[in-house]
């Protein structure tokens, strides 16, 4: 499956932009992010964007792991 979160308008040259995001954040904050994320689509994914919106609270929480276990 291709990553809902990461279409070719997020990417600015070879920078994408959740490498910026990451990049100029805390790791805290980076988790944050993440999380706000994941309760938005999780929220909304009944009103809004169906399995979609969970795909992408997925792509977050995946993150969101990887940057905890890393």
């Amino acid at each position: 499956m291709t990553n809902p979160i990461s279409p070719s308008h997020y990417q600015q040259g070879e920078v994408e932009c959740i490498t910026a995001i990451r990049s100029a954040l805390s790791k805290e904050e980076f988790h944050g992010y993440c999380q706000g994320n994941i309760l938005k689509y999780v929220w909304r994914y009944k009103n809004k964007g169906g399995a979609e919106d969970l795909e992408k609270a997925k792509v977050y929480m995946d993150w969101l792991l990887s940057s905890v276990n890393g």
